[in-house]
């Protein structure tokens, strides 16, 4: 392959076998995909779409892109590429940290699993070459001890070690891998797919050799720029500038629960409060914050590492309590203990299940709790997190209860007699977005194509006034248009990988410049729309050939039959129907399928 940025390496694991063999990646399909998520997913396709996500055919893939390893700002993620047991969609989850870019540093663009080890095994990574080695001691271990033994065995210099624990051994439906302890590929049951492999760990022994761009000259311009955007003192919405990097992520817990765009008690309420101060980035700062940790080539450093030193939790010190899972296992679940949450989030963090999906189940639980449960179970009332903690164990185990939780929020709600209970979309949770007080979210998450998800498209960049195009949240026209932009833009650096932050203020131009210094071709703004077109329309090309058919873009009936009661969006529902007829006309789909000519126009078949 002719184009720079690449390794051109690939191993494809044969787990069954034991068999490890190289290859090239395509040109043709590194043009069209360019790397990470669009390429896994094109490895995906290959496959074949209707392959069972838990039986030794599905394809799990480790994969970077053309900038990882590069001194390209905050382009220290990694794409875990598959099929979800979750939801039965295509998936892609990425973390962050430093496994992407060791990755590229050992001389690899992906690592494509396969098969099914007739004993668990792990993967190590070095200098070109994946080998096998025994993981019989570390099954059964949770991720921090995991990563401590690998560790104690390898080294922690220049070791990254990606890890499942209890909870994907198992098969939770919502099993995740884990990377440095706290950076996760949450969502979609990628972990699972790990467990169903026998396949523990990935250890990944790499020193630092910075990948070098085919244009030298062209880079530096293109770096310098889009350093510029990020490090802007006259931009507020610049990621170094704003909260991002004081509070983290979880700024945005005031922000959206006081206009009355942050579901709370499972999704019936808009806003929680004078509880959402307790769980917020300020609260976090003044009260339990002690260090700013990084990912590879990041000025911005939003992962906040926190430290529980009073109380039934003394003694946690995680650095992931971020905005998503502190609603998720707070405001969602009617908790106001920030120390419980940081507790529960590194609680699943070290069984290896997704921190989000997980309150969303229990909130799920706690409102059919609510409602009157006849089957004999115990049940679990709002904001007990005592109770919640110990029912995350029993769902990594699969104890009881945790056996149904396991499942998801779907199989929960229907297993306590109530279905429209479950706030999801195509079998995955949504995040913490309400779409009555946010109404992009709603045709978000209705089109994302690896269920409810915020980072398909971020519109809340838009309607938070994150970025300079700016919205009305409580508009519906025009966010069908807005959610395609958003989606295509974050389907191209989602394959570079590129931090979904980097958006807050860079944008095509800079992301096609970066692009073409890398690897040498020339590359416009309107060639990165038209790949992120064409990315998105693969994976909704892929979930058609899966099954998911006219239909499939919904919401859960709670977002579009009850109005808010919460100022900021009181009175207001999702106007779903009226934003998909908007999309499907600037996707060009038909119902949520795409046509044989839209697939022949963007090149894919």
């Amino acid at each position: 392959m002719k184009l720079g940025g690449y390794a051109n390496h690939v191993a494809r694991i044969d787990l069954s076998r034991g068999d490890v063999q190289y290859e090239g990646i395509p040109e043709e399909w590194a043009r069209k995909y360019i790397g990470a998520r669009g390429l896994g997913v094109r490895y995906l396709l290959e496959n074949g779409p209707e392959v069972d996500p838990l039986s030794p055919d599905n394809l799990l893939c480790f994969m970077n892109g053309p900038l990882t390893g590069s001194p390209a700002n905050m382009s220290g993620r990694m794409a875990v590429v598959t099929k979800s047991p979750l939801t039965g969609t295509v998936t892609d989850s990425h973390h962050g940290g430093w496994s992407a870019a060791r990755l590229r540093w050992a001389g690899f663009d992906g690592l494509l699993f396969k098969g099914r080890a007739e004993k668990p095994v792990y993967a190590y990574v070095e200098d070109g070459k994946v080998e096998l080695r025994d993981a019989s001691d570390l099954w059964g271990l949770g991720i921090h001890e995991t990563i401590k033994r690998l560790q104690e065995r390898y080294g922690e210099r220049d070791l990254t070690v990606i890890a499942i624990g209890p909870a994907g051994e198992n098969m939770v439906k919502y099993g995740c891998w884990v990377n440095e302890d706290d950076r996760a590929s949450g969502r979609g049951g990628t972990g699972a797919v790990g467990g169903s492999k026998n396949l523990k760990a990935v250890v990944v022994k790499a020193k630092k050799q910075l990948t070098k761009p085919a244009d030298n000259a062209a880079w530096k311009e293109a770096h310098s720029r889009a350093l510029a955007t990020i490090m802007d003192e006259k931009n507020v919405t610049a990621p170094r500038k704003g909260g991002l990097s004081v509070y983290g992520t979880n700024v945005l817990m005031n922000i959206t629960s006081n206009m009355g765009g942050l579901p709370a008690f499972n999704g019936k309420v808009t806003s929680f409060g004078d509880g959402a101060e307790l769980l917020s980035g300020e609260w976090v700062e003044q009260n339990i914050l002690v260090h700013n940790p990084t990912c590879h080539a990041c000025p911005v450093a939003c992962k906040k590492e926190v430290e529980i030193t009073e109380g039934p939790y003394a003694g946690v010190r995680m650095e992931s309590l971020e905005y998503e899972p502190a609603w998720s296992l707070g405001a969602n679940c009617g908790n106001d203990d920030a120390a419980s949450v940081a507790a529960m989030i590194d609680r699943a963090n070290d069984l290896g299940m997704d921190a989000i999906e997980i309150g969303d189940v229990l909130g799920c639980y706690m409102e059919a709790t609510e409602r009157g449960i006849q089957n004999g179970d115990a049940g679990l009332a709002w904001g007990d997190h005592a109770a919640m903690f110990e029912t995350i164990r029993k769902v990594a185990y699969r104890e009881g209860i945790g056996n149904v939780l396991a499942d998801g929020v779907n199989a929960t709600a229907n297993y306590f007699g109530y279905p429209e209970i479950a706030m999801t979309v195509k079998g995955q949770g949504i995040p913490a977005y309400d779409p009555r007080g946010l109404k992009g979210m709603g045709i978000a998450y209705a089109t994302s194509n690896r269920g409810a998800c915020h980072l398909r498209a971020y519109t809340p960049a838009s309607e938070l006034g994150l970025i300079p195009l700016r919205t009305d949240p409580l508009e519906w026209k025009g966010k069908g248009e807005l959610t395609k932009i958003f989606q295509d833009l974050h389907a191209f650096s989602d394959s570079l990988d590129l931090c979904k932050f980097s958006a807050f203020a860079e944008g095509a131009d800079e992301y096609a410049a970066q692009y073409s210094a890398m690897v040498g071709v020339p590359f416009t703004a309107d060639d990165v729309m038209e790949t992120g077109e064409r990315i998105y329309n693969l994976e909704r090309y892929f979930n058609n050939l899966a099954g998911f058919r006219e239909g499939s873009d919904y919401l859960p009936k709670r977002f579009t039959t009850e109005p808010s009661t919460m100022p900021g969006s009181e009175g207001h529902v999702c106007e779903l129907d009226q934003m998909l007829e908007e999309y499907y006309a600037v996707r060009g789909w038909e119902n949520g399928v795409v046509p044989q000519a839209k697939l022949q126009a963007l090149g894919i078949v």
